[in-house]
């Protein structure tokens, strides 16, 4: 199966600039995307100085979607937002005061690969952050989700004029210019062995138990769409907001001369996920291995069995009411443990909104991620929290996508609430619910 690459070297143009990104491009671009990939053939994108949040979006939703091995190289800068202080990867235009706007939200990356299977997905970084943002990851580790390995550093701010060299990217590109990909884990030792002045200030990014691949592609996330008219359709992709939800953090340690040895747990081993529906984190839909029993075999009460393998098993089958079936018991467990409100019990409602959208229930999808928004507001989440903001983008993507005009009217009302109270980061977002509603009055 081929595989796929995407090389991202983003940072601002102007004196904000903290690292070269773009040079390390040339050089990623002289390697065969065979060994860019790790697989006998590839499709590689590239991304150089990228102007536009969305188009990053875009493109890495293309690229998560795609069945195989996926490795993304990303280069840049991290800064803060100054309103919900949340880590962001600066593009061209970013500015510290536009950060918010013009920059891709980290959990934006982090959410778009939450759907892929362990083993599936590969992420090496070259970032480099700011006073503000080097703070912050020290009390906040970078959350890259479960089922992404995630190998690189992060530089602190250099003291120096003018923009740091991206040594690290580039030392693994010219590793990689042998024509030859060690294991990533080699890789990222060997480029760490050539720029040992760097590293003890660094903090350093490696998987603790890398996932075992798996035999069978994830289950691609269809095209959400947004509403009839509501920005440009690119392909397969969604083309209004972000992602939603919240992975699990990803453990790191700083460098040896800063008191820990190298070494980072970036990921989590697939027999970690069998404490769902404990973590409040998204769910991966793992694709299991042919020899996993049925779903039907596999008691309810087996601890050992993984209800989201189970329900990635009945998806695949087309049994889409057995998934929700499935997921639905996790959530009544959940909510009389916890409350309807908590994490765990919107977690397994995060999990059967994205099951109606697999099933090609736009409407039910829809109402899905709405009542998940109401939940999170009336327990008190600001209306510009990424959770909050996702849920109304995915509502109103699925609004979107409802076939029947009908039963888009009778939601539309309860969409334009949510959208008057959670604008999301796009505007426009209440005016295209309402000049839709209006169409709809008319057919």
């Amino acid at each position: 199966m081929p595989g796929t690459v995407l090389l991202l070297a983003a940072s601002p143009l102007g004196r904000g600039r903290l690292v070269d990104a773009a040079a390390v491009l040339p050089v990623l671009a002289a390697v065969a995307p065979t060994v860019l990939s790790g697989t006998d053939t590839a499709n590689v994108v590239e991304l150089a100085d990228p102007v536009e949040p969305q188009g990053v979006l875009t493109r890495l939703r293309a690229a998560a979607a795609a069945p195989g091995p996926l490795t993304v190289y990303l280069t840049g800068q991290l800064h803060l937002d100054r309103r919900q202080r949340l880590p962001h990867l600066a593009l061209a235009r970013t500015t510290p005061a536009t950060v918010r706007y013009t920059a891709v939200p980290w959990h934006w990356i982090r959410e778009e690969l939450r759907l892929r299977a362990p083993g599936q997905t590969a992420l090496v970084v070259d970032l480099h952050a700011d006073p503000e943002v080097w703070r912050h990851l020290h009390e906040h580790p970078l959350d890259c989700g479960r089922t992404t390995a995630v190998y690189g550093r992060i530089a602190p701010p250099h003291g120096r004029r003018g923009p740091a060299e991206p040594s690290y990217m580039k030392t693994v590109a010219t590793l990689l210019r042998s024509g030859h990909r060690p294991a990533l884990d080699d890789l990222h030792q060997q480029a760490l062995a050539r720029i040992p002045e760097e590293t003890p200030a660094n903090i350093l990014l490696a998987p603790v138990t890398a996932a075992a691949p798996q035999p069978y592609p994830a289950i691609p996330h269809p095209a959400p769409g947004g509403g009839p008219g509501f920005g440009p359709a690119v392909g397969a992709q969604q083309t209004y907001g972000g992602p939603v939800g919240a992975g699990a953090g990803a453990g790191v340690s700083m460098g040896a001369g800063a008191g820990a040895g190298a070494g980072a747990g970036a990921v989590v081993a697939p027999d970690a996920l069998l404490d769902i529906p404990r973590q409040p984190a998204s769910p991966a839909l793992e694709d299991p291995a042919s020899e996993e029993p049925a779903p039907e075999d596999l008691a309810p009460e087996d601890p050992a069995a993984d209800p989201h393998a189970a329900i990635s098993t009945a998806v695949q089958a087309g049994r889409h009411e057995e998934a929700d079936a499935i997921a639905a018991r996790h959530q009544e467990a959940a909510a009389d443990e916890h409350g309807p409100a908590s994490e765990d019990a919107l977690h397994w409602a995060e999990v059967r909104a994205d099951l109606a959208m697999f099933a090609g229930d736009a409407a039910r999808s829809c109402q899905g991620w709405m009542e998940i928004a109401g939940h999170r507001l009336a327990a008190g989440q600001e209306a510009d929290a990424p959770a909050v903001e996702a849920a109304a983008d995915r509502a109103h993507h699925q609004w979107g996508r409802i076939g029947e005009p009908a039963r888009a009217r009778e939601l539309g009302p309860a969409l334009a609430e949510l959208r008057a109270r959670v604008p999301g980061r796009r505007r426009g977002a209440l005016a295209d619910v309402r000049r839709q509603l209006q169409e709809l009055q008319e057919i």
